[in-house]
């Protein structure tokens, strides 16, 4: 079937093709879109944790804090964000990056709302388009007065290519929609583990820079000083 024979079948499923037809362009949009929008971000969160917790373990916080603003991704975010507060417990510092996780999360599923409605309603349009053929035979059968593949050829035909068509389009978006979904997990998962990397070496890097104050406050302790 050739591009032309194809553009006149669409043609004949009547005015439902359209709004199918741009629903199919969003789907596409949104598709290419997250898609560029999720290029790297997996092995860029692995390299800047890495490179983060070197840092810390060498107890550079300002190094890693220059280190995450330089890298401008939604990781580094959650990681500026966390080393904004000090001084602070551990489950309050879990919920700030628990609260900054959810955040990135909600920003990489912008637009898959949009595939996953246009996946569910694409088949309701073809099936109204499927009535509105019937339909449209029917009426032709009354007005002719008479029955007859001839009679009833082009409200048929509308109904088919309606029906195929919103099935093409639900489709295609529902499985856009289930692989931007695994994208979408798979890079959260990613953020997940890299926030329980950084919170150790964060109570790493506290825990020996404890060590020499408390070193030094017991080698006081047992030190005797001269009364004045």
């Amino acid at each position: 079937m050739d591009a032309q024979t194809l553009l006149q079948l669409l043609a004949n499923g009547g005015l439902t093709v359209y709004p199918l037809a741009a629903a199919s362009i969003l789907s596409l949009a949104v598709l290419f879109e997250r898609l560029w929008r999720f290029r790297g971000l997996d092995r860029k969160a692995r390299s800047l944790t890495r490179a983060t917790v070197e840092r810390l373990v060498r107890r550079d916080l300002e190094g890693a804090r220059a280190l995450c603003e330089k890298a401008r991704t939604p990781l580094a975010a959650i990681f500026l964000e966390a080393m904004r507060w000090r001084n602070v417990a551990l489950e309050d510092l879990e919920r700030v990056l628990g609260t900054s996780r959810q955040e990135a999360g909600h920003g990489l599923r912008r637009g898959l709302w949009l595939v996953g409605t246009i996946g569910s309603l694409a088949p309701y349009v073809g099936l109204f388009g499927t009535v509105v053929g019937i339909i449209r035979a029917f009426h032709d059968m009354a007005l002719h007065g008479a029955g007859g593949f001839e009679v009833v050829a082009a409200g048929i035909s509308e109904a088919l290519v309606a029906t195929g068509a919103g099935l093409v389009v639900a489709i295609a978006a529902l499985a856009f929609f289930n692989y931007l979904q695994v994208r979408v997990q798979g890079i959260a998962a990613t953020y997940a583990r890299s926030c329980e990397r950084f919170v150790q070496a964060l109570l790493y890097m506290e825990v020996a820079s404890a060590e020499p104050v408390a070193a030094e406050r017991e080698g006081l302790g047992g030190r005797l000083v001269p009364a004045r």
